[in-house]
């Protein structure tokens, strides 16, 4: 399994980017998604989830109401619109497929996720 994460740049304060993360299998549908971020000199956070089944999502509190998780299942691709960028957003930010299909919910424990993109730098400029 491959996730390829692309999108990343740089931005000024309260400007906008999408990222966006294409999954190489057929199974990519029955997995929820997840995105982390990891600034320098800090561990990996959770940012946002969303489930298999395209309906639940969950937020960390730093980006709710800011970030939207989204997903296309007949595309293999699950997306992250973030909006009003603080320079506290930067960092390199990774999707994730969690390690089971057919969740009940999303979870936001890195350690769920069994497969991870290459990572894709976001840079927020004050």
């Amino acid at each position: 399994v491959q996730l390829q994460a692309s999108g990343g740049g740089l931005v000024q304060t309260g400007g906008s980017l999408t990222l966006s993360c294409v999954g190489s299998d057929d199974l990519f549908s029955k997995y929820d998604m997840g995105w982390f971020r990891q600034a320098p000199g800090k561990g990996r956070e959770f940012v946002a989830a969303i489930s298999w089944t395209a309906g639940p999502t969950l937020y960390a509190d730093s980006v709710k109401d800011r970030f939207i998780i989204s997903r296309e299942n007949a595309e293999n691709k699950v997306s992250l619109q973030m909006n009003n960028l603080k320079p506290e957003d930067t960092a390199v930010y990774y999707c994730a497929r969690a390690s089971g299909p057919f969740r009940l919910v999303p979870s936001t424990i890195s350690s769920t996720y069994s497969y991870w993109g290459q990572g894709t730098q976001v840079t927020v400029s004050s």
